[in-house]
C-alpha cells in the first residue's frame, strides 16, 4: 500500500512540475496577474483530469470487489492501466478520451450464485459510476437478485448482456428509455412475466435475445414495430398462442422459438430469413406457400410440432439451405426420387412423417450429406419403414389439425374459457342452408377413391376475428342456443347419417357444391354440404375459413355444427371439404308470406319478429366480427324459419365458400332488382344489405313476390305517397292477409323504414341499429288484442285508436 500510495503521489507531483514550468513561462512572456491566474487553472485543470480517471479505475476495483475476486480479474490491481491493459477472452476494458466506452467480463460456464451478502442494487449503482459505457457484457459471473431499473441511467448503452446469471422478477420498464440499444441479450437467467410491450419502442433495436428463462404469456404485437431487428431468439420459455404478425421486419435473418407453446397458425414472416427454428411448439397447421420463396434460408427446423398436409419438396432444393429438420410431425405426401437438392445441403431429418414414395436420390448420394427418414412409409427396403397402410391410416385418424394434448387449464385459459362460453352464444356462422328443395331422383353419387379426415379441432384457442371484435352486442351474446359444440365429423358418421349418400338424402347440386340432409345417430337432422376445392388451395387458407365458420353461430343464422376434410393420399392435397349445418325445418320465409306454404299466412306480429330476426342477423354479420361481413346478396329464399318460427339467414358472403363459385346458402334468386349502386362500387358495404333488407320487408308488406326492378321501383314509389296520405290508402298496399290486423302505427312505421331502405342513395338509407330500433318499436305499439288473436276478416284499427307518438328516424 505505501508503495502504490507513494507512486499515484509521484505521479500527481509531475503532472504539477508540468504545469507549473508552464506558468513560469507564461510569467516570463508578460509578468501580470492574469498569467498567474492562468497557472492556478492550468494546474487545476490537470489534476482533475487525472481525478477522474483515477476514480473510475476506483469503480472497477470496486466492482471487483463485489464480484468477490473472480479469477478472470485476477490481473486487476490499483496500480494497472486499464484503458491500456491487453484484452483476453475473459476481460476486455476500453476507453475513448479517458472514459471508460466498454467493459467486458466473461466469468466460466456454470459460475455459481454469488454469496448471499452479494447486493445488485449496490453493484448497479456501482457500475452507473461508468457513465460513458456504450458496451457492457457481464456474462455467466453468479449475479442474482431483480435487474434494477436504475441500469437505464447508463443512457449512452448500446449493447447490453448480461447472459447466464440468476436474475429474476420482470425485465424492468425503465429499459425503455435507452434510446440507443441496439442489442439487448438476457439469455439463461429466471426473468419471468410477459415480453413487454414497451419492447416496441426501441426503434434502434437489431438484437433481442431472452432464450432460456420463464417468461411466459403472449408476445406482444409491438414486435412488428422493431423494423431494425435482425435477430429474434426466444427458445426455452414458456409462451404462448399465435405469435404476431413479423411479416414487416424485412431485416429479420434469425428467429429462434424452439421449446414454447406457439401456435397453432404458422407465423406470417418475411423472406430474408437466414435461420428459422419453430421445433418443439404446438404449430398444427399446413406450411404456406411463400416458404418455398425464402432464397437466403439456411437452416430450418420444425421439428416436433403436429404440421400437417403435403411436405413441400422444393424445401430441398432452396439455394442455401444446409440443414432441414421436419421429424416428428404429420407431414404427408409422395417423395419423388428425382427431386433435386441444394448443392449446400448436408444434414436432413424426415423422420416419424406420414410420408410414402421413395427417398430422392440427392440425399443417399455424397459423403458431406447425411439423411434421416426412419418412421415413414417410403419404398426404401428398410426394415425401419412402416407398411403403407400405416401411414394411411393415421392419416385418416389424425386429420388437419392434430389434438392438443390434455393438460390443466391454467387461470388465464379457464378465464378465456368462460369468455368464450358467453361469446360462444355470439357465434354465428351460418354458412349455407337451404330451402327444402326437389330431391333429384335416379341420382348416383360415385364414392370417392380418397377419404375423408377426421379433425379433432381444439377450441382453446379463441378465434383472432373473435378477440379483435369492436363489441359484443346483446344480440351477440344471445348467440347459438341450444347449439352443440362444434366439432368434426368423420367420413363414416356422414355415410350413414345420408345412408352412404344415398340419392333419396340428395337436395340439390348447386355450383357452390351438392347437398344432403342427414340424420345423425341422436336423431337430430342436419343439412351437408360437399364443397370441391382447387388442388391450388393450400391448407393454410381454408384453416383460416373454418376457424371463422366454426365461430359464426347465432340464434338468427343458420349455424355450422361441423365440418370434415376429404383429400388424396398421393399428394395430400384436400379434394373436398364437408360442411355439416343445423336442419331448418319450416320452410323459407317467402312461402309463409307469399302463400306458397301449405299452411295459412303468418299474422303481422310473425312477420315483424321474423324482420327483426333478420335485422339482428345482419347485424351481427356486420359487427360481430372484425373485419365485418357484408354484401350478402340477402334474398327472401334465404331466410328460413324454425319449428317455432325463428327467422334465420342461411346465406352469406363468406371466402371460403366465395373462393369456390358463390356464397353460403343456395336460395333462388327473388327476381327483384338488385342494389343499383352496387355496380358502381366495389367496396363492401352495410347500405347493401340494407337495401336487400329492404326488398325483404317490402315482400313481407305486400305479401307477394317481386318480378322485377320495376315492380319494386312503383311498389316504393306508393308506399312513400301513402305514408303521407290517410290510413285506408296505406291499408289497400298490404298483404289481405294481415291488413285489418296491423296496427296504425306499427304499419306506418314499418313503411317508413322500408322506404328509407330502398332510396337509391346510400348513404341516406338507415343503420341496421336504425332499423332495429324501429321496427322493435312497430312490435311494441302492435296492439296484442288484433294481432295474432284476431282473424284477417277482422276490423282494422283505427289511428285514433292508438297512441299518437313520434317517431325520431336517425339518419346515419
Amino acid at each position: 500500500m505505501l508503495i502504490s500510495y507513494s507512486l499515484r503521489t509521484l505521479r500527481y507531483l509531475l503532472c504539477f512540475t508540468r504545469a507549473l514550468i508552464l506558468c513560469i513561462q507564461q510569467m516570463a512572456e508578460a509578468f501580470r496577474y492574469s498569467a498567474i491566474l492562468l497557472c492556478v487553472v492550468l494546474v487545476l485543470l490537470i489534476g482533475c483530469s487525472e481525478q477522474l480517471q483515477s476514480s473510475q479505475g476506483e469503480t472497477l476495483l470496486r466492482i471487483q470487489r463485489l464480484l468477490n475476486y473472480p479469477s478472470s480479474l485476477s490481473s486487476w490491481n490499483s496500480s494497472i492501466d486499464f484503458c491500456n491493459s491487453e484484452p483476453n477472452a475473459s476481460v476486455t476494458v476500453v476507453c475513448y478520451e479517458k472514459s471508460i466506452t466498454q467493459l467486458h467480463i466473461v466469468g466460466n460456464k456454470g459460475t455459481p450464485r454469488l454469496p448471499g451478502d452479494f447486493s445488485i442494487d449496490s453493484f448497479v449503482t456501482t457500475l452507473v459510476g461508468l457513465p460513458s459505457l456504450k458496451v457492457l457484457t457481464l456474462v455467466a459471473l453468479g449475479l442474482w437478485g431483480p435487474l434494477p431499473g436504475k441500469i437505464a441511467r447508463l443512457s449512452s448503452l448500446e449493447i447490453l448482456n448480461m447472459s447466464s446469471n440468476f436474475l429474476y422478477e420482470a425485465i424492468p420498464r425503465e429499459l425503455s428509455s435507452l434510446s440507443s440499444i441496439q442489442s439487448l441479450g438476457l439469455d439463461d437467467n429466471m426473468f419471468a412475466g410477459e415480453v413487454p410491450n414497451w419492447i416496441g419502442s426501441l426503434q434502434v433495436l437489431s438484437v433481442l435475445s431472452l432464450r432460456k428463462n420463464m417468461l411466459n404469456g403472449s408476445l406482444p404485437d409491438s414486435l412488428s414495430n422493431l423494423e431494425n431487428l435482425r435477430v429474434l431468439a426466444l427458445s426455452h420459455n414458456y409462451f404462448q398462442g399465435e405469435v404476431p404478425d413479423l411479416g414487416s421486419l424485412r431485416n429479420l435473418q434469425v428467429l429462434d422459438l424452439e421449446d414454447n407453446a406457439f401456435g397453432p397458425q404458422f407465423p406470417k414472416l418475411g423472406n430474408k430469413l437466414v435461420s428459422l427454428v419453430l421445433s418443439k411448439n404446438k404449430f398444427r397447421d399446413g406450411l404456406p406457400a411463400e416458404m418455398t420463396s425464402y432464397y437466403q434460408l439456411q437452416r430450418l427446423d420444425l421439428s416436433n410440432n403436429t404440421f400437417v398436409g403435403p411436405f413441400p419438396q422444393s424445401l430441398l432444393s432452396l439455394p442455401s439451405v444446409t440443414y432441414l429438420n421436419i421429424a416428428e410431425n404429420k407431414f404427408t405426401g409422395m417423395l419423388s426420387e428425382n427431386q433435386s437438392c441444394s448443392a449446400d445441403l448436408e444434414f436432413v431429418d424426415l423422420s416419424s412423417n406420414l410420408m410414402t414414395g421413395r427417398m430422392p436420390n440427392c440425399l443417399l448420394q455424397g459423403s458431406k450429406k447425411k439423411a434421416l427418414y426412419a418412421g415413414n412409409c417410403l419404398d426404401t427396403g428398410d426394415q425401419n419403414q412402416h407398411p403403407i397402410s400405416i401411414c394411411r391410416n393415421e392419416a385418416l385418424a389424425v386429420g388437419i389439425l392434430s389434438q392438443q394434448k390434455k393438460r390443466k387449464p391454467s387461470r388465464t385459459i379457464i378465464a378465456i374459457s368462460v369468455m368464450g362460453g358467453i361469446v360462444g352464444g355470439i357465434a354465428l356462422v351460418g354458412l349455407i342452408y337451404l330451402a327444402v328443395i326437389k330431391v333429384k331422383s335416379g341420382k348416383t353419387i360415385q364414392k370417392s377413391t380418397t377419404r375423408v379426415i377426421a379433425e379433432n379441432a381444439s377450441i382453446g384457442y379463441p378465434s383472432k376475428l373473435l378477440s379483435d371484435a369492436r363489441y359484443i352486442s346483446q344480440t351477440m351474446k344471445l348467440g347459438a342456443l341450444g347449439l352443440p359444440a362444434y366439432r368434426t365429423f368423420s367420413l363414416e358418421e356422414l355415410e350413414e347419417a345420408t345412408n352412404n349418400f344415398n340419392t333419396s338424402a340428395f337436395m340439390g347440386d348447386r355450383s357452390q357444391g351438392q347437398i344432403y340432409r342427414g340424420r345423425l345417430k341422436d336423431g337430430s337432422f342436419v343439412v351437408i354440404r360437399c364443397l370441391k376445392m382447387k388442388r391450388s388451395h393450400g391448407t393454410h387458407n381454408f384453416m383460416q375459413h373454418i376457424e371463422l365458420i366454426s365461430k359464426l353461430r347465432h340464434r338468427h343464422l343458420v349455424s355450422a355444427l361441423g365440418h370434415g376434410f376429404e383429400y388424396y393420399l398421393d399428394d395430400s392435397s384436400v379434394s373436398r371439404i364437408f360442411l355439416v349445418f343445423e336442419y331448418v325445418p319450416s320452410g323459407t320465409l317467402r312461402s309463409w308470406i307469399s302463400g306458397g306454404h301449405a299452411r295459412q299466412k303468418i299474422h303481422w306480429t310473425h312477420r315483424i319478429a321474423a324482420a327483426i330476426g333478420v335485422a339482428k342477423g345482419i347485424q351481427f354479420l356486420h359487427t360481430g366480427i372484425v373485419p365485418g361481413v357484408y354484401s350478402n346478396n340477402l334474398k327472401i329464399t334465404d331466410v328460413l324459419l324454425d319449428q317455432n318460427l325463428i327467422a334465420k339467414i342461411s346465406s352469406y358472403n363468406l371466402p371460403l365458400l366465395a373462393e369456390n363459385g358463390g356464397m353460403v346458402g343456395h336460395g333462388a334468386s327473388s327476381g327483384a332488382s338488385k342494389d343499383p349502386s352496387l355496380s358502381a362500387r366495389k367496396n363492401q358495404d352495410e347500405k347493401v344489405d340494407v337495401y336487400d333488407f329492404g326488398l325483404i320487408l317490402l315482400e313481407i308488406l305486400v305479401g307477394r313476390s317481386l318480378t322485377s326492378g320495376n315492380d319494386v321501383d312503383a311498389l316504393q314509389d306508393q308506399l312513400q305517397a301513402s305514408i303521407s296520405s290517410d290510413d285506408a290508402a296505406r291499408r289497400s298496399l298490404v298483404d289481405p292477409a294481415v291488413r285489418r290486423v296491423c296496427s296504425y302505427q306499427s304499419l306506418k312505421t314499418t313503411m317508413e323504414i322500408c322506404v328509407r331502405c330502398l332510396l337509391k342513395n346510400p348513404a341516406e338509407r338507415p343503420s341496421i341499429e336504425d332499423i332495429l330500433w324501429n321496427l322493435q318499436f312497430a312490435a311494441q305499439v302492435q296492439d296484442p288484442w288484433r294481432g295474432d288473436s284476431q282473424s284477417s276478416e277482422g276490423s282494422p284499427v283505427t289511428p285514433t285508436q292508438q297512441p299518437q307518438l313520434h317517431i325520431t328516424m336517425h339518419k346515419q
